[in-house]
């Protein structure tokens, strides 16, 4: 609606300022046609007036004093030439005369002798002004051209241009009163028009799979977004009976790969532990004088194969049932130095920027933390030359940053996206679930756990824990 009152007001004062000045063109054509048919007519009757013989040679004493008096009644000035271009008689005073052409340009006597049209029209520009100037034959009583009239005409258009002002001027206020109104008027009726949509938009914005949506309800909603309601209406639901029933195929299938997990896991230990027994049921003698040797080995691979199993069943109850935080304030710095302790490798190193970095976290959900990341980082660099661990606690504004670095064998690439999943490992054994439980851990104090790495060279895992928790 804007656009068009615009594009008409535009296309309005350009037909307007146009045909202002047609109407004006015009005007000064008639204007000056009408005036040299007046000087043409006073000029007919000196000559028949006059007590000269009316011949050419004559005209320069005939319109002596006569074209003084033509000029006088008819308001113009006027000039005389004869038939070959030179000027006879001016009836602009003498100091004038100079700026007066003596003798006519060759196009327009060529006109006038060759033309049908006994008249010729110059158009021309001066001082700013248009200026237009009409050649005609002097005709004698028997109708003979004996000279040629010259009636300059220059056009005033400073009425027409002040009209035009104020006509546009009157215009341009009308219009823009209509201009406010029309955006006043869109405003409101855009508003109408799109507060139905804005609400389905916005309800479309805000529709999250992890949730239950809102339906829509609109009061008296027109046909179209009636229509567009009911199918985001029926679009929720089907949402929400698609959720459910992926939700369950998840939590399905997770079961399914846990339990797969939990029986290969099991199955790894009982193999070994089932051939041991095979082995020393066959080969038992109760009196072989190195029984109880055997017995004790035999003994301490079952006990060891039973805390395989155990440990097997330990990692997955820990990963499944996490404890319940228990935030309280703590020193970082310490509580890290504190997980070291444990580990015997003196190629392991901890610096921290300040001897006391403090915020609220779990003592041992952190030990947990800290201890899965240096036992990957261990198990990373057994075929290392000069194995190097490096741990870091730093402050970095409102978190505490802590670092593991390692220059082993590296994570490759296309393993990488695979390395926080819950049963994903790349030793030969182990269960899969430490950096899961890590990144459990981390995000439940919605900290962020991110890795680099290169094969080769190492790798550094970062943790950042917010210091205060919201």
């Amino acid at each position: 609606m804007i656009m068009l009152v615009v594009i008409a007001s535009i296309l309005i004062v350009a037909v307007t300022i146009y045909q202002y000045r047609e109407e004006g063109k015009d005007y000064h054509n008639d204007r000056l046609e009408r005036k040299e048919e007046q000087v043409l007519q006073s000029i007919s009757y000196a000559l028949k007036e006059t007590t000269y013989p009316v011949t050419a040679e004559n005209l320069g004493h005939i319109f002596r004093d006569e074209i003084y008096k033509i000029a006088d009644v008819q308001n113009v000035n006027f000039n005389i030439y004869d038939l070959e271009g030179n000027l006879i008689k001016s009836s602009r005073p003498s100091f004038e005369e100079d700026s007066i052409a003596s003798c006519l340009d060759a196009k327009i006597l060529n006109y006038l002798r060759d033309s049908g049209n006994k008249r010729y029209v110059e158009e021309k520009r001066a001082a700013g002004d248009n200026y237009q100037a009409t050649y005609s034959y002097i005709n004698d009583p028997k109708f003979k051209p004996i000279g040629i009239m010259s009636l300059p005409y220059f056009e005033d258009n400073t009425f027409n241009n002040k009209e035009l002002r104020e006509f546009l001027f009157r215009l341009g206020g009308v219009y823009l009163l209509m201009l406010i109104s029309a955006i006043v008027l869109a405003y409101f009726i855009s508003k109408y028009i799109t507060r139905s949509l804005e609400t389905i938009s916005d309800k479309m914005y805000r529709t999250n799979l992890t949730r239950r949506n809102e339906k829509i309800y609109l009061d008296s909603p027109g046909e179209e977004i009636g229509k567009l309601v009911d199918s985001y209406n029926r679009m929720i639901d089907e949402l929400e009976e698609s959720a459910v029933k992926l939700a369950r195929s998840e939590r399905e299938q997770a079961w399914r790969e846990m339990a797969k997990q939990v029986a290969h896991e099991i199955k790894n230990p009982l193999t070994p532990l089932r051939l041991t027994v095979q082995s020393f049921e066959r080969k038992f003698d109760p009196n072989d004088p190195d029984i109880q040797k055997k017995v004790k080995e035999f003994s301490k691979t079952l006990v060891q194969q039973i805390d395989t199993m155990s440990n097997i069943a330990t990692a997955f109850s820990s990963f499944a049932d996490m404890p319940a935080q228990q935030n309280e304030t703590l020193n970082v710095v310490n509580i890290v130095k504190l997980a070291l302790e444990i580990f015997n490798e003196d190629f392991i190193h901890f610096i921290a920027d300040e001897e006391e970095i403090i915020a609220k976290l779990d003592r041992t959900q952190l030990i947990r933390v800290i201890t899965n990341l240096v036992k990957n980082a261990i198990q990373a660099v057994p075929e290392v030359e000069s194995p190097r661990i490096l741990v870091t606690v730093a402050t970095e504004g409102q978190y505490v940053k802590i670092s593991v670095a390692d220059n082993g064998v590296g994570i490759p690439d296309d393993l990488r996206y695979r390395v926080f999943e819950p049963k994903f490992t790349t030793k030969s054994s182990g269960t899969g679930l430490g950096l899961g439980m890590v990144k459990n851990i981390v995000e439940n104090y919605k900290g962020t756990i991110t890795f680099t790495s290169k094969e080769g060279k190492g790798t550094v895992f970062t943790i950042k824990f917010p210091k205060q928790r919201k």
